[in-house]
């Protein structure tokens, strides 16, 4: 299994950024697939996450009407739209998936929300 994550950047506060997790090697179409982000000297906490099997979606408290994960089947692709972005969501984000009982990391990538 093999997870790319790409669109982290700079953005100014009540600014918008898209986070792209490309996911390929599953031998199953039932998995969780999702972020989580570490802020320096946090620990790691799960930000949202969406369910291939019925399209189920899980956010953390803190990004509740700001934050949106989405599927393309097509592309393999889970995407994180967020926005009304706040310095505190500065971290950098995971792509991660859950299959079974197996847990998939990609690299990370650098959101910072700053003025």
């Amino acid at each position: 299994v093999q997870l790319q994550a790409f669109g982290g950047g700079l953005v100014q506060p009540g600014g918008s950024l898209r986070l792209s997790c490309a996911a390929s090697g599953f031998t199953t179409d039932d998995y969780a697939i999702g972020w989580f982000r570490q802020a320096p000297g946090k620990e790691r906490e799960g930000v949202s996450c969406i369910s291939t099997s019925d399209g189920s979606t899980y956010y953390a408290d803190s990004v509740k009407g700001r934050f949106t994960i989405s599927r393309d089947n097509a592309k393999n692709t889970v995407y994180l739209q967020m926005n009304s972005l706040k310095p505190e969501d500065t971290a950098v984000y995971y792509c991660t998936a859950l299959v079974r009982v197996t847990s998939y990391w990609g690299q990370g990538t650098q959101v910072t929300v700053s003025s």
